[in-house]
């Protein structure tokens, strides 16, 4: 091969080369500009698994833009308190936060409904009401009238129904029961005599060392056990009516979303999904062995009772109705909500109740 050709046409793809990797680079740098985001969260770090949550979003949002767009997420307190996360994000003092929205049901009941109310879907049934029932859509719709966006970011599965100092047997052992109770679950509750006590979750257990609260709830077994719950009031009820399957929420400020590019806007509602995911497939397998860890020391586990769970329902329904008839945003969302749990229901104990029943019964009786 003659040397000086060869150097040549290398010489000229080398130019041509260069030259269209700098035609490229205004189009790609446009394509992914630099964004740096802050997010605050709800929860301490102490609580790796519902924490984590917005750890995991922040990394799927670094990873799938090569490092462009990147989230610096802070814990609760770090930069504003944890129930005013959204508030935060409203304002702008950051973009984003990771938070449950019915610690701002007092502004709204509306805010619940994107979490969890009593007796509502449980985690598999919200999740295909989000995303095929026009759930993201509905709660968007609200998330936008009050200056946000957001999508569904974590799922902890139903939660149990928390620690009380005495036993809870009837209806009249729940009157003047000082409980720390999070979301529209007080309200409901308030009716039988509950007297809800909305407290950060770095506080619950010094208040039921203090006899302040006489019980609390929280998440589950795994987040319980790091809190210390069962050394101080023994009795672990199931289930968390109220909380069937509450959904963590990523928000976006309003205007700080729309400013982004559509790619951005993707990428964000991807890694939420991925997140979501995450959450409930993490907290699935970490609570199991933590339940076992608790009743070794001294958790006694108890369920409520049908006269219990039947007055809390009726409660339930009775609130609902009320708040329909007042507020169209309530009404519009908790109406798709209850027309799919309808038949979600009827599916599932068609298969899923049966098999599960089953399978359940293996396990008792030591073949698993």
């Amino acid at each position: 091969m003659d040397r000086r050709k060869f150097l040549g046409n290398a010489t000229i793809g080398g130019i041509g080369a260069a030259g269209a990797a700098l035609l490229a680079s205004p189009v790609v740098a446009q394509a992914a500009p630099k964004v740096t985001w802050r997010m605050t969260s709800s929860f301490p770090k102490s609580l790796d698994t519902i924490f984590g949550g917005a750890v995991t979003l922040a990394n799927a949002v670094a990873a799938a833009t090569d490092g462009a767009f990147t989230i610096q997420v802070f814990p609760a307190g770090e930069l504003v308190p944890g129930l005013q996360a959204a508030d935060a994000t409203i304002a702008g003092t950051v973009e984003a936060c990771h938070t449950a929205t019915y610690y701002y049901w007092g502004k709204d009941p509306t805010w619940a409904l994107a979490t969890a109310v009593p007796f509502s879907l449980n985690a598999r049934q919200m999740n295909a009401w989000y995303y095929y029932g026009d759930g993201v859509a509905l709660t968007n719709e609200f998330f936008n009238a009050n200056g946000l966006h957001g999508f569904p970011a974590g799922n902890t599965g139903v939660q149990m129904g928390g620690w009380y100092r005495k036993e809870i047997n009837t209806l009249d052992d729940l009157k003047g029961l000082k409980m720390r109770i999070g979301g529209f679950g007080g309200k409901v509750l308030t009716p039988l005599g509950v007297v809800p006590q909305q407290i950060a979750g770095g506080d619950i257990y010094p208040s039921l060392e203090k006899g302040t609260i006489d019980a609390a709830e929280w998440v589950g077994p795994y987040d319980d056990e790091k809190l210390g719950f069962v050394k101080v009031a023994p009795y672990y009820y199931y289930p968390g009516f109220w909380e069937g399957g509450p959904t963590l929420s990523a928000l976006f400020n309003k205007a700080a979303f729309d400013a982004l590019p559509e790619a951005y806007k993707s990428i964000l509602a991807t890694a939420s999904q991925a997140t979501n995911l995450d959450m409930l497939s993490n907290y699935d397998f970490k609570n199991p062995p933590a339940l076992k860890r608790l009743v070794a020391a001294g958790a006694q586990l108890r369920p409520f009772s049908a006269e219990i769970l039947s007055a809390a329902f009726d409660s339930a329904q009775s609130i609902y109705a009320e708040l329909s008839a007042s507020n169209p945003a309530f009404k519009k969302i908790h109406d798709s909500q209850q027309a799919f749990l309808k038949d979600a229901y009827l599916w599932d104990q068609i298969a899923e109740y049966n098999y599960d029943t089953f399978m359940m019964m293996q396990q008792q009786a030591g073949k698993l």
